[in-house]
């Protein structure tokens, strides 16, 4: 079964229909259906964040995606460990040449070890760490 990584951009844009990217999220959607799609607690947490200052029935509602990503087969959440974060923390400190985010290491170091090379994803920063970027 192919796998897809699932980022924050993604995320948003499926849950806000005004969001720029809300078609091509569901069009990718649609195209990968029966893919497994992975995505980290780091990219829940990045999402919630992006709601937080949003009224409460937003705030409900990504609150409610991420319960239901962590309860679904078709979904893996990865845990944030200790380890994974010290090894983003280093490729984060080795590419200050760029504007990666921790969030953005943490998802590339997922995606190498599960050998994914396509993204759900807008963050031109997926392209310049050498994957496929599915919304752009």
């Amino acid at each position: 079964m192919t796998s897809v990584f699932a980022d924050t951009s993604y995320w948003i844009a499926l849950l806000n229909p005004r969001d720029g990217l809300h078609h091509k999220a569901r069009s990718a959607s649609a195209q990968f259906s029966s893919a497994k799609i992975i995505t980290s607690e780091m990219v829940l947490v990045e999402l919630l964040n992006s709601f937080s200052e949003s009224d409460s029935r937003s705030r409900g509602a990504a609150a409610k995606l991420a319960e239901v990503l962590r309860a679904t087969a078709r979904v893996r959440v990865v845990p944030q460990t200790p380890e994974q974060f010290e090894t983003a923390l280093q490729r984060y400190k080795r590419a200050d040449d760029k504007n990666w985010s921790i969030t953005d290491c943490a998802s590339f170091q997922i995606m190498e070890r599960e050998r994914i090379r396509s993204a759900f994803t807008h963050d031109k920063h997926f392209s310049q760490a050498g994957f496929e970027t599915l919304l752009r």
